[in-house]
């Protein structure tokens, strides 16, 4: 009986955890760019161009 109060209270010290991350990610600007990863995807990304072997000059 008594680890499920600790469990019990072991859970709610890491929901908190969890929320004070939260709340301070919220507080610090995380989450505040709401256009550019709705367009980033339609922006092309430079192909790096192909190395030349040095073994083989014909590629």
């Amino acid at each position: 009986m008594t680890i499920i109060i600790f469990l019990i209270i072991i859970g709610i010290l890491v929901a908190g955890a969890f929320l004070v991350g939260f709340i301070w990610s919220v507080k610090s600007g995380q989450y505040d760019d709401m256009y550019s990863p709705s367009v980033r995807v339609l922006f092309d990304e430079k192909i790096p161009e192909k190395k030349k072997n040095s073994l083989n000059p014909r590629k």
